[in-house]
Order: structure tokens, then C-alpha cells, then sequence
């Protein structure tokens, strides 16, 4: 398939290296080209601008920071005016439900069809071709993508244009919350003088053991920070989860306690840290190192 990717970032690189290596014709555009240079190697052809990138795409993938900057790509920078009648758009970007529906029905009326379908599973997932696709949008629509999002993950269509962002965003309450969770266990053990690793083996296993653990408690056991989804990233995502929250009048105070606990890390500059980095704001609450 003729196939347009836009955002060749952290998630985006890996992703589209896959759509090369499963044998799709792949147009890359990044706002930083550099980034898109790399996917040469693999067989991709870049693009200056994003219009000329989709101009011949039978399906575009934006893989953007956020949903004001998928606006912005599509519509102000003559993105949308350049697809073709019938082209389907994947955003696999993580943005609010609202922007992904008004995208839908401003893409419609042009006769392009959308899906929404954000993903889960980190840079690890995105390049083991292991991510989580949660798609909202027509069956047709989903059954179209399905052979290319194959490439990527597993892909599962949860119900109408928007629901798959909600879908993310449960998905990012349930990972951050637990991420806090599991630092603060783990900080709580060193202080009072237990081996972190020792306690991270000890309750694998039981009914306190998780993916999260696994991975994100790792990270921390060895003061591993580096990027692979940012700590800025997941407040964006929590922030998201409260705004639509409040639009369909639903109370969530546990989200509402981690936001504050994501903000506060960022604005003491870790925001460029993985986010399992909660575990250094909440060592620095402590007196830790």
C-alpha cells in the first residue's frame, strides 16, 4: 500500500520502519527532516512538507505530539487540501476524543475517512511490531487499516470516531497511576532499608505484579530515566483525561492527585525523562537521592 507517515519521532521512527520492512510504499515527513532522513536506509522516500508527502498516499498516519499539533498539520499546513477523495487517515497520535471527532467530521466533509486509533506499549512495542492499537471509527473504515495496522500491533476497534482516544486515555490512567504506585512502594521499602531489587523479586508474581513493575519498577531499581514515552507526554495524556472527564460531567480524583504529581516532576525539569521519572519527584518529596 501507498502509505504517508507523518511524525517520525520516538514512536514514529520505529513504526514506520516496520510499514518499510512489511513491504508498504512509505512517504515520511517530520518537522525536523533529519529524523525522517534516517527511514531512507529502509526504503522510504521524504518530504519537505506533509502536503506532498500524502499527495499520493491511499492511507496517512500522523504520529504528532498532540492534538493541537495534528490541527495544525492537517489544516493550516495544507495537509488535508492535498489528500485525495477516499483516502483513509489513521491518527495514531494521542489527542483529545473532542479534536478527534471535530478532525473526523472536517476530514468527512471533504470525503476523506478517519480513524482514530493511538497505541500503546512504548518504543519497546513499537519496534517488536507488540503495540496495543485501540481504534474508534466504521467498521469498513477499521477493516481497511486493519492489514497495515497489522504491522504494527493488535489492533481492536472499541467502538465510534473518538472512542479510541478515550480508550488511550484510560490506558494512560491506569499507567501512570501505577507508575506512581509502584515508586512510591519502591521508596518506601529503600527508606526503611530493603533492597529495592530484592522487594521488586520478592512480589513478582503475586497479586501485586505487573507489566509496570516489570518494566517501569526495573527502570527504577537502576535509576534508568531515559526517554521512552516522556514524563511530559504522560501529563499531557492525564490533562486530556480531565478535560474530557469534566465534558461528560465524570469525577476523577485519582487522576486528578497523579496530574498534579506529573506537573510538579516537570516543573522540577524532568519533564524529558521517561515516565517512570515520577520515582525521582517523589524521592526528591523524601529526602532522596
Amino acid at each position: 500500500m501507498n502509505i504517508a507517515f507523518l511524525g517520525i519521532g520516538l514512536m514514529g521512527y520505529p513504526m514506520a520502519q516496520r510499514l518499510c520492512a512489511a513491504g508498504h510504499t512509505v512517504h515520511a515527513w517530520n518537522r525536523s527532516r533529519h529524523k525522517a532522513e534516517r527511514l531512507t536506509g529502509a526504503g522510504a522516500t521524504v518530504h519537505d512538507t506533509p502536503a506532498t508527502a500524502v499527495q499520493d498516499a491511499e492511507l496517512v498516519i500522523t504520529m504528532l505530539d498532540n492534538g493541537t499539533v495534528v490541527e495544525h498539520v492537517l489544516f493550516d499546513l495544507g495537509t488535508a487540501a492535498a489528500l485525495r477523495p477516499s483516502t483513509l487517515l489513521v491518527d495514531m497520535s494521542s489527542i483529545q476524543p473532542a479534536q478527534a471527532r471535530d478532525h473526523a467530521a472536517r476530514l468527512g466533509a471533504q470525503g476523506i475517512d478517519y480513524l482514530d486509533a493511538p497505541v500503546s506499549g512504548g518504543t519497546l512495542g513499537a519496534e517488536a511490531g507488540t503495540l496495543a492499537i485501540m481504534a474508534g471509527g466504521s467498521a469498513e473504515n477499521f477493516a481497511r487499516a486493519l492489514p497495515v495496522l497489522a504491522a504494527l500491533g493488535r489492533a481492536t476497534l472499541v467502538g465510534p470516531t473518538g472512542t479510541g482516544q478515550l480508550t488511550k486515555l484510560a490506558n494512560q490512567m491506569i499507567v501512570g497511576i501505577t507508575i506512581g504506585a509502584v515508586a512510591e512502594a519502591l521508596l518506601l521499602c529503600e527508606k526503611g532499608g530493603a533492597s529495592m531489587a530484592k522487594v521488586k523479586e520478592a512480589i513478582t508474581g503475586g497479586f501485586a505484579d505487573s507489566r509496570i513493575l516489570q518494566v517501569h519498577g526495573q527502570r527504577m531499581v537502576e535509576r534508568d530515566f531515559a526517554p521512552r514515552g516522556r514524563m511530559a507526554i504522560q501529563l499531557k495524556d492525564l490533562r486530556n483525561a480531565l478535560v474530557t472527564a469534566q465534558e461528560i460531567g465524570f469525577e476523577a480524583p485519582i487522576t486528578t492527585l497523579f496530574e498534579q504529581l506529573y506537573a510538579q516532576g516537570v516543573q522540577h525539569g524532568l519533564a524529558d525523562l521517561d515516565q517512570a521519572g515520577l520515582f525521582v519527584e517523589l524521592a526528591r518529596r523524601n529526602g532522596m537521592a
